[in-house]
């Protein structure tokens, strides 16, 4: 069993696994055949014989047969083989893969099975964020990133977000345009901010960038693009969407360069006009010195107005001021917008638009003439007071229709933007879920929703030139199952989830029963029926609990979380019943899962307790729901120090990937602010939040601890706590903690059934 995530166990399990369906290419292989044949080796793929069979196809599809334990497929592509394969074996009971680990095990002479001919409904399969390289990726190398380029072939992905290695061109770029080494290291942000740097958010936070850290990822980036390739991915690729550093805007002060809006309190970034010469210029170039490093693409992303918004006066002037019209963010401010946005004559506007769309789409293809333009479909579904249907309409008008791809990633959060939009008026777009949000891990997600909705979205007659569906997580690790599921039916109609569950926990745990599916139709009533977690934001608060978010007394009023509390203890009760003599490591790390959840919802409500009864004046009810959540706060981190993930583990590998003593120290400030504090004056604290161990105790708690006692004295005192002073001395503990230095290490429970069971004994409903 593997680990997950960190790199430094996957270079010693890489070095051993066993390539038990032949390491090399037989004779006979193509070369798609032979990275399919490699891929399957990777992922413990077990068989006496595999014949595969790369064939074309209209649409991507394949056939597995089990003859006697020999394994032949046939598919459209090597993702189609490996995927076909992986479905065969778990439907076998065989294999299964997934972030907290694999398990595969050897077919017998007994084993026989035929998929049938399987094709997907959906031309492409895609995956990933750009947030993705922010949340989870920063630390990758390759032995991690070969593990999640086979899981997405396992799961049938064919266009991921290929991210890493860009700032390598960037850094390039720059340098042919004059700036010198400090001004480029100054506009960089720190590895986990990059995400909002490439998108204009925000510019060389926490820089400078390290060299070392560039190089690495620009090797890696080779490694990357070139396994993808292999398997007949097409991934995404960066394009210049118009942002520049502060130094070549102001090197440039005849370029129409407007200052942009100060996103999440950050300093305002630049964003060059596409109408402007330079504009043209830039994008030819990276892409050309792109392509000189890494390769041609088909697909490039470039999101110009994420959570930003476009420039319409005509000399840019309303720019700076532009209110973001996001539902967590002020209200009032985006009735403004819409109100600035409707007091412009719409030709006006919409010819600014329209010109915006077409000039970003023609500097790609100055430099990649057969390329399709890549965008996100986040920013029409959250900043609707801009992006009228008109206003959409206006910005896709002159971009060709079959040279455009929309990731229509929100439809758990702002479902219905494509049929609002007239499925984006003929675009080509991809239906799909961010589902994660930071990398935040409750858990939850919609089984019955994605199924039904899936299907509901690829039947509508009105659904254009829907190209294909996605999963966009902003950060892994959590939830497998809805990731297992929702690209299972992204392959075509699905069994019932009764009869999908019985393959997945056989495969998964190496044995099942009915009680043990029962116990887990429990647990998906009791919290796999959300389709996005509300409570992470509770007005301007982020964070997956009460218990994660920045303390504050008005916690007493915190709402109920989401699900069905009851069902889930139920499942959680019914799977320890259900629980194996020996039990593997998948199971443990669901089990524990489920549990911490629980737990942390029932953790909320004494915290709420203790909150209301300080207020009221009961201290010694106050001083007894107190102890519960301190109690309760240090067995849940002591429970998932066996999980795959931790904040020893982030950190770790976050030193490890410095080359200096210096470069491991900023590397684990990084990794720890990135989690917790994130950075700016708006509302990114806590939006990351991370149910780890480590966490719970050493960060969550000390802070309401500090809340608390204030309270408690001030109701002593019989005065009113004064929160903010409150709240200021929390936030200098937080900036301590994130530099302080420290190394963490925590020790799994030596048996996680047991701890279980007592910490459900603490958490009664």
């Amino acid at each position: 069993m593997i680990r997950l995530p960190a790199p430094s166990m996957f270079r010693a399990s890489m070095a051993v696994l066993p390539l038990l369906i032949a390491g090399a290419a037989q004779a006979a292989d193509t070369p798609q055949e032979a990275a399919a044949r490699a891929s399957l080796a990777r992922l413990g793929v077990k068989a006496p014989k595999v014949e595969l069979a790369v064939r074309a196809g209209d649409k991507p599809s394949y056939r597995v047969q089990i003859r006697h334990g020999a394994l032949s497929a046939s598919g459209t592509s090597p993702v189609a083989l490996v995927h076909g394969v992986a479905q065969a074996l778990q439907a076998k009971g065989k294999l299964h893969i997934s972030w907290e680990g694999r398990r595969a095990a050897p077919l017998s002479a007994a084993d026989n099975f035929d998929s049938g001919q399987v094709a997907s409904p959906f031309s492409l399969r895609a995956y990933l964020n750009t947030c993705t390289y922010g949340y989870t990726t920063p630390w990758w190398d390759w032995a991690r990133w070969t593990q999640e380029i086979d899981w997405m072939a396992a799961r049938g992905v064919d266009t991921p977000l290929a991210m890493e290695g860009q700032e390598y061109v960037w850094r390039a770029l720059w340098r042919e345009q004059g700036m010198d080494e400090a001004a480029i290291g100054q506009s960089l942000s720190a590895a986990p901010f990059l995400p909002w740097q490439r998108m204009g958010n925000l510019a060389g936070y926490r820089a400078p960038l390290s060299a070392g850290w560039i190089e690495k990822k620009h090797q890696l980036q080779i490694k990357i693009l070139g396994r993808m390739r292999a398997l007949g991915m097409k991934p995404i690729l960066p394009a210049f969407a118009g942002y520049v550093p502060e130094a070549f805007a102001k090197a440039h002060p005849k370029a129409k360069i407007y200052k942009m809006r100060s996103w999440e309190g950050f300093p305002p970034t630049y964003w060059l006009d596409p109408s402007d010469p330079l504009f043209g210029q830039l994008a030819k170039r990276f892409i050309q010195i792109y392509t000189a490093t890494y390769g041609a693409g088909d697909y490039y992303l470039a999101d110009a107005f994420n959570e930003m918004v476009p420039p319409i006066a005509e000399d840019g002037s309303d720019a700076a001021n532009a209110q973001y019209g996001d539902a967590i963010a002020n209200t009032a401010a985006a009735n403004t917008q819409a109100e600035k946005v409707a007091a412009l004559p719409p030709a006006v506007r919409d010819a600014r638009l329209a010109a915006y769309g077409a000039r970003l789409f023609q500097s790609i293809t100055a430099a990649a003439p057969k390329a399709t333009w890549v965008m996100q479909g986040w920013l029409f579904g959250a900043d609707k007071a801009f992006w009228t249907p008109d206003a959409v309409r206006a910005f896709l008008r002159d971009v060709p229709d079959d040279k455009m791809l929309i990731l229509d990633i929100g439809n758990d959060r702002y479902p219905g933007i494509w049929q609002q939009t007239q499925a984006f008026y003929g675009k080509q777009w991809v239906y799909g879920y961010v589902h994660n949000y930071g990398g935040s891990n409750p858990a939850y997600g919609d089984l019955g929703f994605y199924k039904s909705d899936i299907s509901t979205a690829l039947n509508h007659p009105a659904k254009g030139q829907m190209a294909g569906f996605g999963l966009f997580p902003e950060g892994l690790h959590s939830n497998s199952i809805v990731y297992a599921y929702a690209y299972d039916l992204a392959w075509g109609p699905q069994q019932s989830l009764t009869d999908w569950l019985k393959s997945y926990t056989a495969a998964r745990y190496g044995a099942t029963s009915p009680a043990l599916v029962a116990a887990w139709q429990s647990a998906i009533t009791g919290a796999y029926q959300t389709r996005y977690w509300t409570p992470r934001w509770w007005g301007p608060m982020a964070g997956a609990y009460l218990f994660f978010k920045r303390p504050t007394i008005t916690g007493a009023q915190y709402p109920a979380a989401p699900g069905d509390h009851a069902a889930l203890r139920k499942g959680i009760e019914a799977m320890l019943a259900a629980a194996p003599a020996k039990p593997n490591q998948l199971f443990t790390r669901d089990l524990v899962d489920l549990a911490r959840h629980y737990a942390s919802m029932m953790l909320d409500e004494h915290l709420k307790a203790a909150l209301a009864a300080y207020q009221a004046g009961d201290l010694a009810k106050g001083d007894a729901e107190r102890a519960q959540v301190e109690s309760l706060a240090r067995r849940i981190d002591a429970l998932a120090a066996g999980q795959q993930e931790t904040l020893a583990s982030w950190v770790d590998d976050a030193r490890a990937y410095g080359d200096s003593p210096k470069e491991k120290a900023d590397y684990a400030t990084q990794a720890k602010a990135i989690v917790t504090i994130w950075g700016g004056t708006g509302h990114l604290s806590d939006y990351a939040s991370r149910a780890w161990s480590g966490l719970y105790a050493d960060y969550y708690l000390p802070r309401w601890q500090m809340l608390l006692a204030d309270q408690r004295a001030a109701t002593l005192a019989g005065r009113k706590l004064d929160e903010a002073a409150s709240i200021a001395r929390i936030r200098a503990w937080e900036e301590h903690w994130v530099a302080n230095g420290k190394a963490y290490r925590h020790a799994p429970p030596a048996n996680p059934l047991r701890a279980t069971q007592t910490l459900l004994k603490a958490t009664p409903l």
